[in-house]
């Protein structure tokens, strides 16, 4: 096995420095089924690591190298490493984009960081216990597989997958890599557009913040290598807000606003100098774009727009919840595109970056998605509004994300209809959601039994045309239907005119090749497939009272076999077959 860099691109593309290292490719690994790595000090040298993994490929999947699906909740990783020359003039950051669930990190024998949560990233200096020469690198993961407070998203408590429960994923599954970073330097950065004033909110949070320092930044804003505006601020505090203001035409199709018909980005370079000498520069972008509800209309830049979305569960069949190359995710994107669909509902899973990055530069609306777990509990509750605040922290940036959806079809909430608590649970992630992001709609429980929420969205896996042609007739019609014996609105909170979409339909099982698996209706051949689209489709563009829908689903995924696409990305239909079907272009 080679150091193979698998994943070689620069996994945070919004918010980027030319100078980085990646740590991907091969590591030492080891299994710790006795639970004893911490007391026999396993993060020092002593340990004889028996194994080597592919990052950044969890050991369950085929691309690590090991492939191995049974019950392994520790594991153990390292690295080790040599440090460029020109890292070691400031402070050096060592990032993790996301290790489920728990990790602990230790760098030359020192402990260097904690993090809860699978899904998001999190990193550490580590400038302070370097090493001159190589440097060792430790990582221990546990992953509670039976754990079902866990948010977890669709990774099954079971060894082997069934229904809609798949493979999981153990430990580091997003890339890994060096940063240098002067002593002070930009942490993080936050875009608002605002399209009605043609101005882009900018704050910005530093770290490592001297008190009495003279910090400046310089914002310098192009469109397409074009000047549009520059900034330049002063400020004595760890952080600090502007509104750049951009001198656009924008309306009656000429400007450039984006959508995803026409994504276009604006280029963003922050040159941070503290004391007068330049200390960080980072690059980004930002769409100018409005998702809002204005009358019980769904509105995409103050204009109503039907969202065509599929329901993406971001899985792959060599890589599970990793992409095999940023060239997958952004092939993805494109056959989302191509089938018609101008959004994917990226479902129980928080996506990577790069497909995020991937649906800015093309064009794709994308709702964001917690992986939630499925029992309530209070370190339940604990563990998913932590990790949801740094989702929602991590992804505010990307004009792709139109809407947050911290909740899906009850699950962690299972008594919701009747349980106070867990009513005030589902309330709380909603206002929480609204507390850090007023931009974007937000939907309490996708699917049914909702609580207060801005978009009512129903769960209706109906195949029959007449049905579905009748229950979504009108408004009353589709509230009252109780598709899957499931009340939409809790009772106590009240429908109040939001728009209505079905984010979950169709499910049309079509077996393609010799890959055995379910759907919730099945074809028996292209011809009966096709017919079985249009007859779940079609209602839904000709319902009067209908916003937009989310078809399941992109891909078959492991036992499931109900996708457009087969597992390994291969279309069941001609995709200008689906693509007339989804934009109701058929003759």
């Amino acid at each position: 096995m080679t150091d193979q860099l698998l994943r070689n691109e620069y996994p945070r593309p919004q918010f980027v420095r030319e100078e980085w290292m990646s740590l991907n490719g091969e590591w030492d690994f080891d299994y710790d089924d006795q639970g004893i790595g911490e007391r026999e000090a396993w993060y020092e040298e002593q340990h004889d690591f028996t194994s080597k993994i592919i990052v950044p490929f969890c050991y369950q999947s085929r691309l690590s190298g090991i492939g191995d699906t049974a019950f392994h909740d520790t594991v153990w990783y390292r690295k080790v490493f040599s440090v460029p020359e020109a890292y070691r003039k400031g402070r050096l950051l060592l990032h993790f984009g996301a290790v489920d669930y728990e990790a602990k990190v230790w760098v030359n024998g020192k402990l260097v960081a904690l993090h809860e949560g699978g899904h998001t990233p999190f990193h550490a200096d580590i400038t302070d216990v370097l090493a001159e020469g190589d440097n060792t690198v430790v990582v221990k993961a546990v992953d509670h597989s039976r754990d079902v407070t866990l948010p977890r998203g669709k990774q099954f408590w079971e060894e082997k997958s069934a229904g809609i429960f798949y493979t999981r994923t153990t430990g580091i599954w997003q890339s890994v890599w060096l940063e240098p970073v002067s002593d002070t330097y930009i942490g993080r950065i936050r875009l608002t557009p605002d399209i009605d004033v043609n101005d882009i909110a900018l704050d910005v949070f530093l770290s490592g913040y001297r008190p009495g320092a003279l910090v400046g930044i310089k914002v310098a804003v192009t469109f397409n290598g074009e000047f549009v505006a520059e900034d330049t601020f002063s400020f004595r505090h760890e952080s600090a807000s502007r509104r750049i203001h951009l001198e656009d035409f924008n309306d009656h199709g000429l400007g450039r606003w984006w959508t995803p018909e026409k994504p276009n980005l604006y280029d963003l370079e922050l040159t941070l100098s503290v004391d007068g000498v330049v200390a960080d520069t980072v690059s980004s972008y930002f769409g100018m774009r409005k998702i809002s509800i204005e009358d019980g209309k769904l509105l995409l830049n103050n204009r109503t727009y039907f969202m065509k979305m599929v329901l993406d569960q971001g899985y792959f069949p060599e890589g599970i919840l990793t992409a095999p190359s940023d060239d997958d995710l952004r092939r993805d994107v494109e056959l989302t595109k191509e089938m018609g669909f101008n959004g994917a509902r990226k479902h129980q899973k928080i996506e990577d970056p790069r497909y995020l990055y991937w649906a800015d530069r093309l064009g794709l609306l994308v709702w964001g998605e917690m992986a939630n777990a499925y029992q309530f509990s209070g370190p339940y509750v604990a563990r998913i509004t932590k990790e949801w605040i740094q989702a929602v922290e991590r992804d505010y940036n990307h004009p792709c994300i139109v809407a947050w959806v911290p909740l899906n079809e009850s699950w962690g909430v299972p008594n919701i209809l009747v349980d106070k608590q867990q009513q005030q649970h589902a309330l709380s992630l909603y206002h929480m959601t609204k507390s850090l992001d007023l931009t974007r709609p937000v939907i309490s429980n996708d699917g049914w039994e909702l609580v207060n929420t801005d978009l009512v969205t129903v769960h209706d896996y109906e195949w029959r045309r007449e049905v579905l042609t009748d229950r979504y007739a009108t408004k009353e019609a589709a509230l009252s239907a109780q598709p899957g014996n499931r009340w939409i609105m809790v009772p106590g909170f009240p429908y109040s005119g939001q728009p209505i979409l079905a984010t979950e339909f169709g499910g049309i099982s079509f077996k393609k090749n010799e890959w055995e698996g379910w759907g919730y209706s099945g074809a028996v051949n292209e011809e009966d497939f096709t017919e079985r689209l249009r007859n779940v489709v079609e209602p839904m563009l000709q319902s009067p009272i209908i916003q937009g829908f989310c078809y399941t689903q992109f891909t078959d995924v492991e036992q499931e076999i109900n996708g457009l696409l087969t597992y390994d990305r291969k279309p069941k239909l001609p995709l200008e077959t689906i693509r007339a079907i989804v934009e109701g272009t058929r003759k």
